[in-house]
């Protein structure tokens, strides 16, 4: 399955971009990230040096510590957080479990689930399209609402449902498919390309 080791050499920066994609709102001090990703503070170091001088990090002296958080205004900011994404937490546990799951067309995580952001109760987090074994998302998320620190709003639709939507230009599905999102599984101009409803 792909990675995003595959991509990166060392296995620390593969940690410390997953622990800061993560939580792209937080801010981290050195012994906090070295026992959070379970690395030598040396080697933690190094790479926040190089995170630092490359613009992805920006830090801030607070008390006697120095701070640590993403620069979201980073050239590849937008890039990096689709691949930590789909290579970690429940989208890395989507796609490795996909066929235990059902017959999935897309799985799409909405903008508010990837910046942690407090939701309205009509807003969604994720957005899952096919044939789904629905005890088996059901408890998925349930065990990563766990570590989200919130209920995670979550729809699920059959494909002929997302698509008669879709061709009516339901606002549901436009707000999904127009607002900030990352593909999970599924292709992304079959997701947003619109059939004309049969007359």
């Amino acid at each position: 399955m792909a990675d995003l080791s595959d991509l990166l050499i060392s296995k620390v920066r593969v940690k410390m971009l997953t622990l800061f994609f993560e939580k792209p709102n937080e801010m981290f001090y050195v012994r906090e990230i070295t026992r959070l990703i379970k690395e030598e503070i040396n080697a933690v170091r190094r790479e926040l040096d190089r995170m630092l001088e490359a613009g992805l990090l920006k830090s801030e002296q607070r008390s006697n510590r120095l701070y640590y958080t993403l620069n979201q205004k980073y050239l590849f900011f937008q890039e990096l957080q689709r691949i930590v994404i789909k290579t970690s937490g429940i989208g890395k546990k989507i796609r490795k479990l996909r066929r235990k799951l059902g017959n999935i067309d897309y799985v799409v995580f909405t903008g508010a689930f990837i910046n942690q952001e407090k939701l309205d109760r009509d807003e969604l987090d994720i957005l899952i399209v096919g044939e789904v074994v629905l005890p088996e998302i059901e408890a998925l998320i349930k065990a990563e609402e766990k570590d989200f620190g919130r209920e995670i709003n979550y729809a699920v639709l059959e494909t002929e449902e997302f698509e008669f939507r879709k061709a009516r230009r339901d606002p549901f599905i436009m707000e999904v498919m127009y607002g900030v999102r990352v593909m999970v599984i599924g292709d992304e101009i079959e997701f947003c390309h619109r059939e004309l409803p049969t007359i």
